[in-house]
Protein backbone atom coordinates (compact mmCIF):
# COMPACT_ATOMS: atom_id res chain seq x y z
CA UNK A 1 0.00 0.00 0.00
CA UNK A 2 1.39 3.42 -1.09
CA UNK A 3 2.00 6.21 1.73
CA UNK A 4 -0.66 8.29 0.52
CA UNK A 5 -3.21 5.49 0.57
CA UNK A 6 -1.48 4.85 4.29
CA UNK A 7 -2.41 8.23 5.51
CA UNK A 8 -5.79 8.60 3.63
CA UNK A 9 -6.62 5.24 5.72
CA UNK A 10 -5.49 6.81 9.16
CA UNK A 11 -6.96 10.07 8.94
CA UNK A 12 -10.07 8.49 8.09
CA UNK A 13 -9.70 5.74 10.83
CA UNK A 14 -9.61 9.34 13.29
CA UNK A 15 -12.95 10.03 11.99
CA UNK A 16 -16.37 8.92 13.88
CA UNK A 17 -17.65 6.11 12.40
CA UNK A 18 -20.75 7.67 10.40
CA UNK A 19 -18.04 10.00 9.23
CA UNK A 20 -16.11 6.98 7.90
CA UNK A 21 -19.22 5.70 5.64
CA UNK A 22 -19.12 9.25 4.08
CA UNK A 23 -15.52 8.80 3.41
CA UNK A 24 -16.01 5.43 2.26
CA UNK A 25 -18.75 6.60 -0.40
CA UNK A 26 -16.80 9.44 -1.38
CA UNK A 27 -13.59 7.23 -2.16
CA UNK A 28 -15.58 4.52 -3.71
CA UNK A 29 -17.73 7.74 -5.83
CA UNK A 30 -14.03 8.76 -6.93
CA UNK A 31 -12.71 5.75 -7.75
CA UNK A 32 -16.09 4.34 -10.24
CA UNK A 33 -15.59 8.42 -12.05
CA UNK A 34 -11.55 7.19 -12.66
CA UNK A 35 -13.25 3.46 -13.64
CA UNK A 36 -16.33 2.40 -13.97
CA UNK A 37 -15.79 -0.85 -14.87
CA UNK A 38 -13.39 -1.84 -12.47
CA UNK A 39 -10.90 -2.73 -15.37
CA UNK A 40 -7.93 -0.45 -14.60
CA UNK A 41 -5.36 -1.39 -12.89
CA UNK A 42 -2.16 0.06 -10.49
CA UNK A 43 1.21 0.07 -11.46
CA UNK A 44 1.59 -2.42 -7.92
CA UNK A 45 -1.26 -4.52 -9.44
CA UNK A 46 0.38 -4.67 -13.22
CA UNK A 47 3.05 -6.01 -11.49
CA UNK A 48 1.80 -8.14 -9.74
CA UNK A 49 -0.35 -9.77 -12.69
CA UNK A 50 2.80 -9.82 -14.84
CA UNK A 51 4.66 -11.50 -12.03
CA UNK A 52 1.88 -14.41 -11.90
CA UNK A 53 1.61 -14.47 -15.47
CA UNK A 54 5.38 -15.62 -15.46
CA UNK A 55 5.05 -17.93 -12.75
CA UNK A 56 3.96 -21.00 -14.31
CA UNK A 57 0.27 -19.49 -14.53
CA UNK A 58 -2.56 -21.28 -15.80
CA UNK A 59 -5.05 -19.89 -17.71
CA UNK A 60 -8.49 -21.52 -16.80
CA UNK A 61 -9.62 -21.84 -20.37
CA UNK A 62 -6.77 -24.96 -20.52
CA UNK A 63 -7.91 -26.17 -17.31
CA UNK A 64 -10.08 -29.57 -17.84
CA UNK A 65 -11.97 -29.00 -14.70
CA UNK A 66 -14.16 -32.58 -15.20
CA UNK A 67 -10.48 -34.01 -14.71
CA UNK A 68 -9.09 -32.31 -12.05
CA UNK A 69 -7.09 -35.52 -10.50
CA UNK A 70 -4.85 -35.35 -13.43
CA UNK A 71 -3.50 -32.44 -11.99
CA UNK A 72 -2.69 -33.41 -8.51
CA UNK A 73 0.98 -33.93 -7.55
Amino acid sequence: MSIVAMNIAKMVDMLPESDQHLAQELIKKLVLAWDPDFTKVTPEEALQIKEAEESGFINEKEIDWNNLEKYAQ
